[in-house]
């Protein structure tokens, strides 16, 4: 198996997403909602607006294909590309 994610704080990756043309939708107790539309899906995912790094289990499933679909090596080249 590949290295594993870098550690990146709810904030960080809510920047990180909006680059790449997510908008902000409501904000939850708990976060932020972010929407894109993907052709004709719409994907919807709620990131923590903590500022410590969000746990390993969490970030993989947030960058996931029932989330944002944006996977581990889209991830780390929006990080590279900050």
């Amino acid at each position: 198996m590949g290295e594993s994610l870098p550690g990146i704080s709810g904030t960080d990756l809510i920047k990180l997403l909006k680059k790449d043309g997510w908008k902000e939708g409501r904000r939850t107790t708990h976060g932020i909602q972010l929407t894109k539309a993907i052709g004709d899906r719409t994907r919807v995912t709620i990131v923590p607006t903590k500022d410590r790094h969000m746990p390993n289990g969490t970030l993989a499933a947030s960058l996931g294909p029932k989330q944002t679909g944006i996977g581990r090596d889209a991830f780390l080249t929006l990080l590279h590309r900050k």
